[in-house]
């Protein structure tokens, strides 16, 4: 749908019209070899069930005990670069900070969090699929485990990051407070600034702390287990409508015992009378930039989907 050599629309406008970033066109990424991608599949799994293992560990598990003969440097490489992945204990490799950015404290120990729109927490997990893998990023409502916005892209990038919580300003209004880890993404000038625009306090985990962001950490676990896992995705087509409609459910028809069997968007629209349930039951902001054909998408191809 995007045309490069547009005669008169250029990239930036027909990006505008679209509703999508600029920043999903402009590299294609290098795929992984079938092995690695096994790799990832199996460590991903195995993190969700064990956590506190970074890649020194898992790499013990997958060759002492899944049998397979990978170094150490390749394990690092997939575990922390291209899965994102870090131990939830403190470790040399807990967070891939840059070491040029700024971190911010800490702002919910003790905190009291008691209504909608006062605490969101955003973060990054891996995704694979049948044909690569791609990234799957969101927000949530802290207190009503509300899925605010979310977003599939087959790289990790600042940009990609900021965009999601402006449309989740857009449609919610803003947080008192964002948090998130420590990586690379959060701490850039794009995503701080982005956060400083719609006036929200930025929030970041400690180092290795295992409870600081704990909710979207169990919402990984539940859409994997309770979907993708289930119904691998083949392409980025699937896996947007399978996220897509695994969230609507969450949202709207889970019941959750972490909030006494409500649905998240009973407490959120409950609690937040002046946002009006006007949008259910689908709450996506975001824009399909290809119309009806996807066949096309898989990982590598755009740098982002959606």
């Amino acid at each position: 749908m995007i045309e490069r050599d547009h005669s008169e629309l250029s990239l930036m406008k027909q990006c505008e019209i679209l509703g999508i970033s600029r920043s999903g066109l402009y590299r294609p990424v290098r795929g992984e070899s079938d092995l690695n991608l096994e790799l990832m599949e199996m460590m991903d799994k195995h993190y969700l069930e064990h956590p506190y293992k970074g890649a020194p560990r898992m790499h013990v598990w997958l060759t002492r005990d899944k049998g397979y003969k990978v170094s150490l440097n390749r394990i690092e490489r997939l575990y922390y670069e291209v899965m994102g992945l870090r131990a939830i204990l403190p470790g040399p490799h807990t967070s891939k900070r840059h070491k040029d950015h700024p971190v911010f404290p800490y702002l919910l120990h003790g905190l009291n969090v008691n209504r909608p729109n006062q605490v969101w927490a955003t973060d990054i997990s891996y995704i694979p699929m049948w044909n690569g893998y791609m990234y799957l990023t969101a927000i949530i409502d802290l207190f009503s485990r509300y899925v605010l916005s979310w977003s599939l892209s087959n790289t990790m990038y600042s940009e990609w990051c900021a965009d999601i919580v402006s449309q989740a300003v857009e449609k919610y209004g803003n947080a008192e407070i964002i948090n998130t880890d420590q990586g690379g993404q959060y701490t850039s000038d794009v995503f701080v600034e982005r956060v400083k625009s719609h006036k929200m306090k930025l929030s970041m985990d400690g180092k290795g702390r295992a409870t600081d962001n704990a909710f979207i950490e169990r919402l990984w676990w539940s859409v994997k287990y309770e979907k993708l896992y289930i119904f691998k995705p083949e392409n980025g087509l699937e896996a947007y409508l399978l996220c897509d409609e695994y969230f609507t459910y969450y949202n709207y028809e889970r019941r959750h015992s972490s909030i006494e069997d409500h649905r998240p968007a009973d407490l959120f629209y409950k609690k937040n009378p002046e946002r009006d349930a006007r949008s259910l039951p689908h709450y996506n902001t975001q824009k399909n930039p290809f119309g009806e054909d996807f066949s096309s998408i898989e990982s590598g191809k755009l740098e982002e989907i959606y």
